[in-house]
């Protein structure tokens, strides 16, 4: 079959194809979302593809799946794995039926995420292999390796990605689906069901496979050694190896680690022993040097090299050689130009109250987190999925002088994924809090995939919605809201409300994103510059489409017609054009 360029997210999802997966179970996360997406365009018949609520329930799905006898698959970003961990532990115990494989892409630099934790440690500490592959066709081809290694050593495979990886291009050649038949259910308690008795001699199996996968890194092909001078080697994995390459080029040889747990101890020390210098060139923390060091070695790692964000060719050749990559340039400054709400955003109307009445806002992870930024300013707190809701309870019953002047905002999806416990434990413990869930109708932030409050699945079918206004009352708050919050009066009206109540609350404030196709926009806005008075106060909306030269100014092709420039102008300077 043909070559074609893939992202490396889209290699993985052809990989589970050919692999013969037959359930793919994931929550959207960037760098991981696209995979899911990807394999969502292959015939459903063959694999399910579905968004689950959150990365919890996606890998206890997969691992359903696999004890059901079929090949099953979940992808996640770094910060889903944590939520994942669970069910990931205690699947390394259980061991799986048919290939049972978890992608989790971590992000160096931090470009989408709240932190930069490296995943191998979770393959470590779960005793699982795992894999990384370091281009888009490693990307389909270690895939359907997991799948083997799961089924042969009987375990779950993790497969590590990066950010670059996953959304860089190489060439893949598309193969054949394996054709796979559901094996017979056999009940197996002692397998599955962990309850101590159980466990303890299954741990003790999990040892034992772990001896077996080292034997097997020692030999296999995931790993791989090109010899090109004896002055220098360097140990490395995924993208670094490309790095690595750009800045040494055939200067030196590599062993090229694709199975990056267990580590294998005889190749490495083969290596070593051919070559002058030794460099562990990985990003992030010292995981392959730190098993260099254990078993006898003294590499050059981590004392020239960052623990923190991305490297580069240019960046290693500065640390090693000592060189300085000049860089062509426009010969112009470029502005900078941070992330902001978009124009129109439904979210921008409830900042701008939130700032204006000085309340103290516990924040929460998606678009609306930016928030935060200026002029908004209007967020005090984002810690993780969900943390809005606990966070603010915490901090409530911590300050009694705050209740009444706090607040949680946390989006529908974000809602869905882990706020509904944290707000039981708000009714349950009885802290004075008002929870704003910010209702745009989609998961915005990873791209626009539909969630079970929004009432379609990821093939776009009808799907049963959550009534966010029903589960609220269900789990006992009395007090529901529903608002427009591009009606700023109604807005500043309700939240000054709920803040007076002395009883848990929710305001859903019910906007769709408006960059979503449904959405129709109304006419742009203009200024009439001869009532514009230059006070700037249509600019502390944070709006792009607002620019300020001596007067304000809308950008026709950006404004969507929210209004909301029109209620802050206290000159009736903007109006709605045509």
């Amino acid at each position: 079959m043909a070559k074609k360029l893939m992202l490396g997210n889209h290699a993985v999802a052809r990989g589970l194809y050919e692999a013969g997966v037959s359930v793919v179970s994931s929550y959207p996360g960037t760098p991981s979302t696209e995979i899911t997406e990807h394999a969502s365009n292959f015939d459903r018949e063959h694999m399910w593809v579905e968004w689950a609520p959150n990365e919890k329930v996606a890998v206890e799905t997969a691992i359903g799946a696999s004890i059901a006898g079929t090949r099953a698959f979940s992808a996640m970003k770094h910060v889903g794995l944590n939520v994942a961990a669970d069910p990931l532990f205690t699947s390394s115990y259980t061991g799986v039926t048919g290939g049972l494989v978890f992608a989790v892409a971590d992000d160096p630099g931090m470009h989408s995420s709240q932190n930069e934790q490296d995943s191998r440690h979770y393959a470590i500490a779960a005793k699982v292999p795992m894999l990384e592959p370091a281009d888009s066709l490693e990307c389909k081809e270690f895939t359907k390796l997991a799948f083997e290694l799961s089924e042969n050593f009987d375990t779950p495979v993790l497969l590590r990605l990066s950010t670059r990886v996953s959304h860089s291009q190489s060439a893949v050649e598309e193969g054949e689906r394996i054709k796979r038949e559901t094996g017979e259910y056999k009940k197996n308690a002692v397998k599955y069901v962990m309850m101590p008795s159980f466990a303890r001699a299954k741990h003790v199996l999990v040892e034992q496979r772990t001896q077996k996968l080292i034997d097997f890194a020692e030999t296999s092909s995931l790993n791989t050694v090109e010899i090109n001078s004896e002055d220098i080697g360097v140990i490395t994995s995924g993208i670094a190896y490309h790095y690595s390459k750009e800045a040494f080029g055939n200067k030196a040889s590599y062993l090229k680690l694709g199975l990056i747990n267990p580590l294998p101890v005889k190749l490495i020390l083969d290596f070593a022993s051919r070559v002058k210098k030794l460099y562990v060139i990985e990003e992030l923390d010292d995981v392959i040097e730190s098993h260099c060091r254990k078993i006898g070695l003294s590499p050059l790692g981590k004392e020239l090299f960052t623990y923190i964000g991305e490297y580069s060719g240019s960046y290693l050749r500065e640390k090693i050689f000592g060189e300085k990559t000049e860089f062509d340039s426009f010969g112009e400054t470029v502005p900078n130009r941070p992330p902001v709400l978009c124009a129109g955003c439904p979210h921008r109307g409830v900042f701008y109250t939130l700032q204006k009445l000085k309340v103290t806002v516990s924040g929460d992870i998606g678009c609306y987190t930016l928030g935060a930024s200026p002029p908004l300013s209007a967020m005090d707190t984002t810690v993780c999925m969900g943390a809005s809701i606990s966070g603010l309870h915490g901090f409530n019953k911590a300050r009694f002088d705050f209740s009444g002047r706090s607040v949680a905002v946390i989006g529908d999806s974000t809602f869905i994924h882990s706020g509904i416990t944290g707000l039981i434990n708000i009714v349950y413990n009885k802290s004075n809090s008002t929870i704003i869930i910010l209702d745009n109708s989609i998961t915005g932030m990873t791209g626009h995939q539909n969630n079970p409050a929004n009432g379609y699945n990821i093939y776009g079918d009808f799907a049963v919605a959550v009534d966010l206004e029903a589960l609220v009352r269900s789990i006992g708050v009395n007090r529901v809201t529903v608002i427009d919050p591009n009606d700023l009066n109604e807005t500043e009206r309700i939240i000054k409300q709920e803040l007076s109540e002395k009883e848990p609350s929710v305001i859903i404030a019910r906007m769709p994103c408006a960059l979503l196709k449904s959405v129709k926009y109304k006419h742009a806005l203009a200024v009439d510059a001869d009532k514009c008075k230059s006070c700037k106060m249509c600019t502390k909306l944070g709006c792009p489409a607002i620019i300020f030269k001596e007067k304000a100014e809308i950008d026709p092709t950006l404004c969507v017609g929210c209004g909301l420039c029109g209620l802050v102008c206290k000159f009736s300077a903007i109006n709605r054009k045509g």
